[in-house]
């Protein structure tokens, strides 16, 4: 039987079907900015949970990866974009089990939780921008940004990519971490890894298909450049932190 200390690190560090509770309240949330600090603090509730662990069981990494699995899958499916950012959270707090489980101290995984979160807290906010913008954020029910607001869709391309692990954003030096070591001791969780990586860049894919290719829509406000150079600056400072963060993750 799962302790209630478990069940709860399983809500904030999600694990299948205790993270159904995430995305059912974050669903419910419309706010943005509201949504962008459910994003930055919710892992971090998890993590600190966990400190009051002796030791990980062998078999959670396992079911981690399968949870992360199932919301990468899922997520290949869902039009509604911020639902899409509820479900790659989802995938990708499910991993941070398997870095637990990598010996790194809680400082680490509290800033790789906020290396993987903060892309995640943008894309919330940029989702508001196209509720805004357009009175919906849904792929297929518009598209060709980068024609009608480029500075807009230049910036929402890079929020994805970091999302989806692309170097040499945070989650990509976490991503390569876990498949180096597991792939000696447990190659089967080297590869449902793998398989994770690759279901978040089809999404990624597919999302970025659904709302930046197409012919020019109706004239929009575009992003500001202040805006715009806050994003980068956020951006710039995830890819550094990646950067400085490689020698301690390899």
């Amino acid at each position: 039987m799962l302790s209630l200390t478990l069940i709860l690190a399983a809500i904030f560090l999600p694990l299948f079907p205790f993270s159904m509770l995430f995305n059912l309240l974050y669903a419910r949330v419309r706010n943005p900015w509201l949504r962008s600090v459910i994003l930055l603090v919710w892992p971090l509730i998890g993590l600190t949970v966990t400190r009051t662990f002796s030791s990980i069981p062998d078999w959670l990494p396992v079911w981690a990866v399968l949870t992360s699995a199932l919301y990468a899958l899922r997520a290949l499916g869902l039009r509604e974009v911020g639902l899409w950012t509820g479900f790659m959270a989802t995938s990708s707090w499910a991993l941070l089990w398997v870095l637990e489980n990598d010996g790194l101290s809680a400082v680490q995984l509290e800033l790789f939780a906020v290396g993987i979160s903060v892309p995640l807290a943008l894309m919330a906010v940029l989702t508001g921008g196209l509720e805004k913008r357009y009175g919906a954020a849904y792929l297929g029910l518009y598209g060709g940004l980068a024609q009608t607001i480029p500075r807009f869709a230049g910036v929402l391309v890079m929020v994805v990519l970091a999302v989806i692990a692309t170097p040499l954003f945070p989650t990509f030096f976490a991503m390569l971490s876990i498949i180096i070591k597991a792939i000696p001791v447990m190659p089967y969780l080297a590869m449902g890894v793998g398989l994770v990586w690759m279901l978040w860049s089809w999404a990624g894919a597919k999302l970025l298909q659904g709302l930046i290719v197409g012919p020019k829509q109706a004239a929009v406000v575009d992003l500001g450049m202040a805006n715009m150079w806050a994003y980068v600056a956020i951006l710039v400072a995830l890819v550094m932190g990646g950067v400085c963060w490689l020698g301690v993750m390899l």
